[in-house]
């Protein structure tokens, strides 16, 4: 049995270009800022939005997916787990921070949306799912489709 479950999900926008170090092994180390806002309504009925920052962190693999596809605006899906961290400034003093640890993330939104600088030959929407299964191909299938049949673009995810 678990002994219990620390766990973050978060959906927003980004709020500056990805930062990605590398260590000596050369691991990449992807931070990013994260933010999310939601809306209530104040005692006058009027619309209040209140956006949350969020300091999120990507290792290794994921961490280069991070770095090379998301950009300033770019929307995205991320798991992760939520971190609690301390250090001493240059005055002495302790400064203690909140970063989310990701393990899954998935770009949202589609092209042109909050996508980022620079085209080029990347694809538009790549995904990273830690757990995603294998596809399997109906076993009735009497020929496999024309492979020129449809574009990139007809395909809807």
């Amino acid at each position: 049995m678990a002994r219990g479950i620390n766990k973050a999900i978060l959906v927003g926008n980004l709020g500056n270009d990805p930062e990605t170090k590398y260590t000596q092994g050369g691991m990449a180390i992807t931070k990013i800022s994260l933010a999310t806002t939601s809306v209530r309504k104040d005692r006058d009925g009027n619309p209040q939005e209140n956006t949350q920052w969020h300091r999120v962190t990507f290792f290794g693999k994921l961490g280069e997916i991070a770095a090379e596809y998301l950009r300033k605006g770019s929307q995205v899906y991320v798991e992760g787990e939520i971190r609690y961290d301390k250090y001493t400034g240059q005055d002495g003093v302790e400064k203690y921070f909140t970063e989310i640890v990701a393990n899954e993330m998935q770009m949202l939104g589609g092209r042109g949306e909050g996508g980022g600088g620079g085209g080029g030959d990347r694809p538009s929407r790549p995904q990273r799912q830690e757990s995603a299964a294998p596809r399997r191909q109906p076993s009735s299938q009497s020929s496999p489709p024309p492979a020129d049949d449809f574009s990139d673009d007809d395909i809807p995810f």
